[in-house]
């Protein structure tokens, strides 16, 4: 592969539309120094500097996506709330991202992931959210509007965290009105509805997920994973399935066959985040039609990247596109 090569594909990147289907929630920091214990508790008094806010869950993934140039749809439902509110604000009037496939409802909360940093440290993490599967109403109104928007993208994401958007009343529903559109699909997915995903075009567990969903404690080596992936895919009938092995890289499957891609070496930050970006990055290789070996590397190159970053945050394109070219160039 030429230099040139590798600048086309990031420069169709430009040209796709992505529908995100899942949970999307706050992931809120409130920073401050701790200089005292408190006389009520054993615990450490925090005096509040300063707090922030950002887009977590779902929302990650479409920051990651518009930082490589493409355009996310988030179709999700949140809680018609202040903290709906705040996260629409973040979404459009900070970002810029579409927020017309989010659904508000009196049925839900919106999920708050506050974590308390005194001195550098977190202290302490406060979840606010409602995990239960949504509702016969709003999971209607999901669907109604996954069928709206459809049409408008070029592949879906299906981001599952366990928080009740994507459940068992409307995974494969979702899936077969993507496929009857004609969409490439791909399924980054917790324990909870690992199965329900079916008849998906890439399934991307990571080594944590494919163990708890295939209930093996042990799977140490390679050979090991190769064969739980064929076990896998003989449940799910998916067409490929990319597992990220965090420092052992990733493998994919590619026509009865594995290709394994090792991590590059890296000063590891904060892996925060990594497999939002991962599935971003696979999503729009999907999309292209590039060959496994090729997703598998651009993906892997990108969820090693942003781990040298502290905190959540979405992949710098440039440097990827320099990263590719070092490994994909021949």
């Amino acid at each position: 592969m030429t230099e040139n090569e590798i600048k086309k594909i990031f420069k169709d990147f430009e040209k796709l539309k992505v529908l995100i289907v899942g949970d999307v929630m706050i992931d809120k920091y409130v920073y401050g120094k701790v200089e005292r214990v408190s006389p009520e508790a054993p615990v450490p008094v925090v005096d509040v500097q300063r707090t922030d806010s950002r887009l977590g869950g779902a929302g990650n993934v479409a920051l990651n996506l518009s930082s490589l140039g493409s355009k996310p749809i988030l179709c999700s439902i949140i809680g018609d709330d202040d903290a709906g509110n705040e996260l629409i604000e973040i979404f459009f009037n900070h970002n810029g991202l579409d927020t017309k496939g989010i659904i508000k409802s009196n049925n839900r909360k919106t999920t708050i992931k506050t974590r308390i940093i005194g001195n550098q440290h977190q202290l302490l993490r406060i979840d606010s959210e409602i995990k239960d599967d949504l509702n016969k109403k709003d999971n209607e109104l999901l669907i109604q509007k996954f069928e709206e928007l459809i049409h408008e993208v070029d592949v879906v994401i299906f981001q599952d965290y366990d928080k009740g958007v994507l459940c068992s009343a409307n995974i494969s529903r979702l899936i077969k009105i993507a496929k009857s559109a004609n969409k490439r699909t791909i399924v980054d997915p917790k324990k909870k509805n690992f199965f329900e995903y079916k008849n998906t075009d890439l399934f991307k567990p990571n080594l944590k997920e494919i163990k708890d969903g295939l209930g093996k404690e042990n799977l140490e080596t390679v050979d090991d994973i190769k064969f739980s992936i064929s076990e896998l895919e003989g449940k799910l009938n998916n067409s490929q399935t990319m597992v990220t092995l965090s420092e052992k890289g990733v493998i994919i499957s590619a026509d009865s066959n594995f290709i394994h891609i090792p991590a590059h070496v890296r000063n590891i930050s904060d892996v925060s985040g990594a497999g939002d970006t991962v599935v971003s990055v696979a999503a729009l290789c999907l999309a292209l039609n590039l060959e496994p070996r090729i997703l598998a590397e651009i993906s892997n190159l990108s969820g090693g990247l942003v781990c040298e970053e502290l905190g959540v945050v979405p992949i710098n394109k440039d440097r990827l596109i320099k990263e590719a070219a070092k490994i994909l160039v021949s």
